[in-house]
């Protein structure tokens, strides 16, 4: 529905009525409100109601980052209405994700966040209450335990060879390819696989794959949109940027492919078919815990952690992938390292197993700097304290949004030697080689820490070590003719490249029958 001038005017006034009306209610409360014994972090000034808002860039990383350098390892903005506390240094960043872990592991919940979480009814929204521990327990030791990982290999290795023959089809075509959308295919059929058994197939299933794939980008792409309602909290219903409208038909448009396959799951039950040789996919166990926990499990959060599934699993991995490939081809010198290494321990006659990957030493150093340099999630999933806390001899008054700047932590020259420069050795030294993804490295924390740690971090090292290494094992890469690698950056709520990374391949085996 378009809007006239009238109703654009009468809606801009009362914006700006309410947002005068919320400033001066809470420069009221703050005169009355008694002062904390620790002052609050420094920071930037901003403008009155509107705080530091009109100052932010486009690349808030990077920014957040300078601000650090100026007013120190923590410091504060005023967003609007919500004040923001960064925090960037080893020992504050070990006190919010373990010594007062349990108040900073409370999120801020964001209006498309929220929608797109089942109103937060998922692992990485959740309060982290009674629920959300029994609700982790299940993603972790039911799902993705050692056993069901050893049962779903030859799923994984089926699907990665799959993406192999793709790449190996088009190469008559001499058409680069994109490796982020190459990756984020693989994750997403992948992960359909494993949560309820399998993709619709034909041109049908084409189609919905596509769409269902445009439509976790944009749910991640919202997520992390900066949103007046969250600054503004009193103007949410308003929803003046359209994200909650927008996220809600997103949200519906999954919700009605989660439905379909809980209640295909739900009639093979009943019928006691299993698929996948014996294997059960994710739904089905899920649903088998509902029926046993009752009432413990909802319909409605089974839904979410099946989102979070989705969404954690395939644009961060695919990011990533592009991250350390981008990097190998900016420095063939380690291109050729890793693959004289693939090519000694696996040869040319021979396709890429699990059961190579811990031996891929220097594989597995570029991946850990590729995201050391690039992290999935550079400011991670905010926190909230539900109660004032101290950090750092500063006071975090209660509902403050806490940023972690592991992208700059992660670049912290006191930390780390020469740390702009992509060197993979650094986690070949002895020193540097305990900086690993399990979070007790307080400078480097690409999958998070403490109760927050990514609950798929298993399956993730997995897939990110196997997909890397059967690219690069069975294709060599270069850029198309002409073109230069561009490592800029762009940050929303994944640290994506701004321009994607287009690759031509050609085959490294010496015998083509191993492409199909």
């Amino acid at each position: 529905m378009e809007l006239n001038n009238d109703q654009l005017y009468s809606l801009s006034t009362l914006s700006i009525s309410l947002v005068l009306i919320t400033s001066i209610i809470w420069y009221i409360k703050s005169f009355f409100i008694k002062k904390p014994s620790s002052p609050l972090p420094p920071g930037p000034r901003g403008l009155p109601i509107i705080g530091y808002l009109p100052f932010l860039g486009d690349n808030l990383v990077r920014q957040f980052t300078e601000l650090g350098h100026k007013y120190g390892p923590v410091y504060k903005l005023q967003l609007g209405a919500k004040l923001c506390v960064v925090v960037s240094s080893k020992p504050l960043i070990k006190e919010v994700v373990r010594d007062k872990d349990t108040i900073f592991a409370h999120r801020d919940p964001q209006v498309g966040g929220l929608v797109a979480t089942y109103n937060g009814n998922d692992i990485a929204w959740a309060k982290p209450d009674t629920q959300w521990r029994r609700m982790r327990k299940i993603f972790m030791h039911e799902l993705l335990s050692s056993d069901n990982l050893k049962a779903s290999f030859k799923l994984r290795r089926d699907v990665v060879r799959k993406t192999i023959r793709f790449v190996h089809t088009n190469l008559q075509t001499g058409e680069p390819m994109g490796i982020g959308d190459l990756i984020f295919r693989t994750e997403l059929d992948l992960l359909m696989n494993l949560l309820w058994g399998g993709t619709i197939e034909g041109k049908e299933g084409e189609r919905l794959e596509a769409e269902f794939r445009n439509a976790i980008t944009d749910i991640i792409d919202l997520v992390g949109k900066p949103n007046i309602s969250d600054f503004f909290p009193v103007l949410a219903f308003l929803d003046i940027q359209g994200v909650k409208r927008k996220m809600k038909g997103l949200h519906h448009f999954v919700d009605t492919i989660f439905d379909s396959a809980i209640a295909e799951r739900g009639k093979k039950l009943s019928g006691g078919i299993i698929t996948n040789e014996g294997r059960k996919d994710f739904l089905q166990i899920l649903l088998e815990l509902k029926e046993t926990q009752g009432s413990e499990m909802s319909i409605t959060q089974l839904k979410a952690m099946l989102m979070d599934i989705v969404v954690g699993g395939t644009d961060s991995s695919a990011m990533t992938i592009e991250w350390a490939i981008s990097e190998l081809l900016n420095h063939p010198e380690f291109m050729a390292k890793v693959q004289k290494e693939l090519s000694d321990i696996i040869g040319t006659n021979n396709v890429v197993e699990e059961f190579h990957l811990p031996k891929l030493t220097y594989l597995q150093a570029v991946l850990k700097e590729t995201m050391r340099l690039h992290p999935a999630l550079p400011l991670m999933i905010p926190r909230c304290p539900p109660e004032s806390a101290t950090l750092g001899g500063f006071t975090v008054p209660k509902n403050t949004r806490v940023l972690i700047n592991i992208y700059a932590v992660q670049r912290d020259p006191s930390i780390w030697e020469n740390p702009t420069e992509f060197r993979p050795e650094r986690f070949l030294d002895n020193v540097e080689q305990k900086s690993d993804f399990s979070g007790n490295n307080f400078g480097y924390l690409p999958f998070g820490s403490g109760r927050r740690l990514c609950a798929g971090l298993a399956l993730a090292e997995i897939m990110l070590m196997y997909l890397l290494a059967s690219l690069l094992h069975s294709y060599d890469w270069k850029l198309p003719e002409g073109e230069t690698l561009d490592m800029t950056e762009k940050f929303k709520i994944i640290l994506r490249k701004k321009k994607p990374l287009l690759a031509i391949p050609s085959p490294r085996l010496s015998d083509p029958k191993l492409y199909v």
